[in-house]
């Protein structure tokens, strides 16, 4: 039994050697010295100070910023969470939103929705639209629109809202990626915002469209999907252009 174990063990240790250390050991050397920037999570740095990695959203909602798309990963944007919403292009859940009791009894947003994301997106982008019941029905004592009300308004089987944008929104703008962390969003999703971003930064819009340009990436091998634009880059070009006051 011995002389039948021993060459067993002896290629399970030369192979445990080969592939569990010096295999790993020489790639992640090679990784290093070749796509150091790469192998270390493509991090972005201001000042000193690690901000975000490219390759995963990140959350932005002050109006000085551009905006990225939803996210379903965890609480949002959690890479240890990584997944999409998993809803159909026919679920009601998707298309007007959910809501639950919390643990003290509260109505709060289960699921926002894309009809309540498009209502935010009018409001906080100046686009134009058609209600058919005034959205001042749906604010809270502060003056916020109240997304537990909007959902249950939009819910409603006997007289629905139904509110119309004037305009065409980016499907990028309301709806998540499979993964929930895509970085990116479209040139028009981006174009969008150019307004907001430009009136509370104090430029010009053409000075954000030049920023915008300058952190869009072109079609992978020149055909491979579509021009894309790096919110994280883009606000961090934005930080040191047109420093909010």
């Amino acid at each position: 039994m011995i002389k039948e174990l021993g060459p067993g063990f002896r290629l399970t240790l030369v192979f445990t050697i080969l592939t569990g250390l010096l295999y790993p050991a020489a790639m992640t050397a090679l990784s290093q010295l070749i796509f150091p920037n790469q192998a270390n999570g493509s991090l972005l740095t201001v000042n000193g100070k690690v901000v975000g990695s490219s390759l995963i959203g990140q959350s932005f909602s002050r109006p000085e910023y551009f905006h990225p798309r939803p996210s379903s990963a965890g609480n949002g944007y959690d890479a240890a969470a990584s997944s999409g919403s998993n809803l159909g292009p026919t679920s009601a859940k998707l298309i007007n939103g959910t809501t639950k009791k919390d643990d003290k009894g509260n109505e709060v947003v289960d699921f926002d929705g894309i009809s309540d994301r498009i209502v935010h997106y009018c409001l906080d982008n100046g686009i134009p639209f058609d209600s058919s019941v005034s959205l001042d029905k749906f604010k809270d004592a502060k003056g916020d629109l109240d997304d537990v009300k909007l959902i249950k308004a939009f819910n409603d089987d006997k007289t629905p809202l139904v509110f119309t944008p004037k305009a065409a929104i980016p499907a990028d703008a309301v709806t998540g990626s499979a993964s929930g962390l895509d970085p990116h969003i479209s040139q028009a999703a981006a174009e969008a915002q150019v307004s907001r971003v430009a009136q509370a930064r104090g430029a010009a819009p053409e000075q954000i469209r030049g920023l915008i340009a300058a952190n869009t990436a072109g079609a992978d091998l020149g055909f491979l999907g579509e021009p894309r634009v790096n919110v994280l880059t883009l606000n961090i070009a934005l930080d040191g252009h047109f420093p909010k006051k």
